[in-house]
């Protein structure tokens, strides 16, 4: 088995939840969210991006404003809404578990 689309698969399913840590932080740009998941070496691309970042608001996770930018267009600005701090949270209990199963198989 290829180790890099191994660690490209595990990155993959814990993407939504990275982006959904990331936005609380505080409101970000689409290529703010960009780059700091690369400094976090976990790279993703506008590609992936922009669909998560679409379902996660038809879900009601996710809502945005947008602001007037001196460098071209307005931007929008992804925001956690309540039900997605709820939901992050509830990905927070579920990441501890999962971190916790697999310290009990490493053991």
């Amino acid at each position: 088995m290829n180790l890099e689309n191994t660690k490209a698969q595990m990155r993959k399913g814990i993407l939504e939840y990275c982006i959904l840590l990331n936005l609380s932080k505080k409101p970000s740009y689409a290529s703010d969210i960009i780059a700091e998941m690369k400094v976090a070496q976990m790279i993703v691309v506008e590609g992936t991006l922009y669909p998560l970042l679409t379902r996660l608001k038809n879900d009601g996770y996710l809502g945005y404003r947008w602001e007037e930018s001196l460098q071209g267009p307005p931007r929008k600005y992804y925001e956690l809404t309540p039900e997605g701090t709820l939901f992050l949270n509830e990905l927070d209990m579920a990441w501890g578990d999962l971190v916790e199963a697999i310290n009990q198989i490493k053991k």
